[in-house]
């Protein structure tokens, strides 16, 4: 839901930190996979419940995030092996974080496999859609130039971030968060399943 309107005010500085890296040789492709480890960081830290260091893995893989995309502009555009490592890594990243929780703490462990199943059902609607789209030609530019189709919703990026970061500043309301979250995803699904729906029931020649 926040995703558009953020991008018009990250972009600008991303993109010259962004022409900095690939300045110096720096690839997309090796922001992504830095990020992603930097990222997994997070699981250990939670695990032993250091959650600050958490936060600090989180914030580092989300900033590699936004420079992978810029990197790859500046260094001639996005390649398709780009946006493939970018979104699996992505996907990899937000199910990681919940889990550590339930490694944390046992009594975690409901709630962290509702919110990676709300995971899955935001994921697979987004792919779903993107496969079909790319299928069809469509494209849209909402949040950037990117190499998928980026369906929107209630729960984006940008929320899902704020829950991560949530749920680490605040580890003992985990549950209550992993809770609400996870329902909100749900109804990211549904109106993606709508969505889908009503863009692809009939054939793009005609009904």
């Amino acid at each position: 839901m926040l995703d558009a309107p953020l991008r018009r005010l990250i972009d600008p500085p991303l993109d010259r930190l962004a022409g900095v890296l690939a300045g110096v040789g720096v690839t997309a492709n090796g922001v992504t996979l830095g990020g992603f480890a930097i990222g997994l960081l997070a699981v250990p830290a939670i695990a032993w419940q250091q959650y600050d260091l958490a936060v600090t893995a989180i914030l580092a893989n989300r900033l590699a995030d936004g420079l992978d995309g810029a990197v790859a502009r500046r260094r001639g555009g996005a390649s398709d092996l780009g946006g493939f490592l970018d979104i699996v890594c992505d996907f990899l990243f937000y199910a990681a974080v919940p889990f550590a929780f339930a490694l944390a703490e046992r009594a975690n462990g409901l709630a962290a496999a509702f919110v990676v199943l709300s995971f899955v059902g935001t994921g697979s609607t987004f792919l779903a859609y993107a496969v079909v789209a790319a299928k069809r030609g469509l494209t849209t530019s909402l949040r950037g130039r990117k190499s998928l189709y980026y369906l929107g919703g209630l729960t984006e990026g940008t929320e899902t971030i704020a829950f991560l970061l949530a749920i680490c500043l605040f580890p003992q309301a985990f549950q209550p968060l992993a809770w609400l979250f996870g329902g909100l995803c749900w109804i990211t699904t549904a109106t993606r399943i709508l969505a889908g729906w009503r863009a692809f029931r009939e054939s793009p020649d005609g009904p």
